[in-house]
């Protein structure tokens, strides 16, 4: 936890605000990437892609 914090701090320090979707974005593709592992979705996410 400690490292996401000093993340935040850095970004509002820094003033990188073009780093939230960013990473909001990786946070998305990752949770899915989680959720549909060996599930039935995975053939319609690769047609996304």
């Amino acid at each position: 936890m400690n490292i996401i914090l000093d993340f935040f701090k850095f970004i509002f320090l820094r003033k990188k605000y073009w780093l939230f979707p960013t990473v909001f974005i990786l946070i998305i593709f990752g949770g899915l990437l989680v959720l549909t592992q060996g599930t039935a979705v995975a053939p319609f996410i690769y047609t996304l892609f």
